[in-house]
């Protein structure tokens, strides 16, 4: 099913100016398509639209051990709930540990790599109210944190 991701704001890396009216169309687990909304909505008349509050960007990257918790599964929700969608073979020693990263299709990489929105890559998104609070975590396509 197609759907298309859209917030106030859409950055397509962690640097990059925030645009307005943007989207992000999902098929699966990858991106189909970044680009403007309007665009976007009249050629994919028949995706689902999702529109979230605040700014729209590419999963983060968490490049550190992972937050202490009482199990491996917390631990991995701990990231999620910051809109952490990859993190660092390194800091994945312990078996039960990287087997929780796994499970939850978090993007394990040998070495750090600047997240971005782009088409036929991973469908991994955030969205990230004015506050820096995370609202949303999309992992491969899937919703894995929305903020109550």
């Amino acid at each position: 099913m197609l759907t298309l991701h859209t917030a106030a704001l859409l950055r397509v890396d962690q640097d990059g100016e925030p645009v307005p009216e943007h989207a992000v169309l999902v098929s699966g687990d990858r991106v189909e398509a970044v680009g403007p909304l309007a665009e976007l909505s009249s050629a994919y008349a028949g995706a689902r639209v999702r529109r979230w509050a605040g700014t729209l960007g590419p999963g983060l990257l968490h490049d550190g051990p992972l937050p202490p918790a009482p199990t491996p599964r917390e631990r991995v929700h701990a990231l999620l709930r910051t809109g952490v969608t990859a993190v660092l073979a390194e800091h994945l020693a312990d078996p039960a540990l990287r087997a929780a990263v796994e499970r939850s299709d978090l993007l394990v990489l040998p070495t750090a790599v600047p997240p971005a929105l782009r088409a036929h890559g991973r469908a991994d998104l955030a969205v990230h109210g004015v506050d820096g609070t995370c609202l949303v975590t999309v992992v491969a396509g899937r919703i894995v944190h929305r903020r109550a």
